[in-house]
């Protein structure tokens, strides 16, 4: 909690107006992975696959092709059999698993002819989020940001994230929670960034902006009672909190939160309606940075 300003006015029952001015306390890139097909040779020089292993990702097809005749390409496990083919017979396998499959010629293994489709699960970026503050939070100098972020890979580890204000380096960070927290802003247009690098060198970034006003002394217009309606303006800045409380006994500081709301104008009106007991007191105060 910091400490806020606050106007105050007062509904006696005379009419008469008193203001007392009080201070209280107050409380990053999606990565596509396109599956691609390896093509392998049969029988293109003798009794051979060619190439022998093949290093394909998860999702990537196979397609066999014969080079000469007499041959096929069969699973070791029997995952796949193409039965024995002759020249120019093309044959395709899709693999949906990471893990090394070996095959070999039904008819020439033992002179052999063998292979292998290594399938690995390739490297994709990390994700990255800041998760506070929201991008466009307004805040009032001198500002203290809470920056946070979460990250994750789905095809490694993280390795570490980095915050940034603008292009400077706050802090890099090698273990989540991912949280550092930012003093003594002034007033001004601010980007923040989450910069997360996974195991295989890959990263991802995710930014947003705030934007940190100098706050205005907080006023009260005159009230206003008709009947049982008692309003009056005050003055606030775009964006930042305010919350308005009344009290029927100022001497003993006992005040009842009426409303608390973001402001969307320079001077916020409020109304209570249907409060009778008189003398009422009215105060309000900005709330400390989200």
């Amino acid at each position: 909690m910091s400490k806020s300003h606050h106007t105050c006015h007062t509904f006696l029952s005379n009419g008469r107006i008193k203001v007392t001015l009080l201070f209280a306390i107050m409380a990053i890139l999606t990565h596509s992975v396109f599956a691609t097909t390896v093509t392998v040779q049969i029988g293109n020089s003798g009794f051979t696959f060619s190439p022998s292993t093949a290093n394909i990702s998860v999702n990537d097809t196979v397609q066999w092709t014969w080079a000469d005749s007499g041959h096929s390409t069969t699973g070791d496990t029997f995952l796949w059999d193409s039965g024995v083919q002759n020249f120019g017979n093309v044959f395709s396998r899709q693999f949906t698993t990471s893990g090394t499959f070996p095959y070999h010629c039904s008819q020439h293994q033992s002179q052999g002819m063998t292979g292998s489709i290594v399938v690995t699960i390739p490297n994709t970026p990390p994700v990255v989020s800041v998760t506070n503050p929201a991008s466009g939070a307004i805040y009032s100098a001198p500002a203290i940001v809470k920056l946070k972020a979460t990250a994750s890979d789905p095809g490694g580890s993280v390795t570490n994230v980095k915050f940034l204000q603008g292009l400077v380096v706050l802090t890099n960070q090698t273990l989540s929670p991912y949280a550092f927290t930012v003093s003594n802003l002034t007033a001004g247009f601010y980007i923040f960034s989450a910069i997360a690098t996974d195991n295989g060198g890959l990263t991802a970034t995710n930014s947003i902006s705030i934007n940190v006003v100098n706050p205005v002394s907080i006023t009260l217009s005159a009230p206003a009672k008709r009947s049982a309606t008692n309003s009056f303006n005050y003055s606030a800045n775009v964006g930042l909190n305010y919350l308005v409380q009344r009290s029927t006994n100022i001497t003993v500081s006992q005040w009842t939160s009426l409303i608390t709301n973001v402001a969307t104008n320079a001077l916020m009106p409020f109304r209570e309606i249907g409060f009778t007991n008189l003398p009422a007191y009215y105060r309000v105060g900005r709330l400390p940075n989200p």
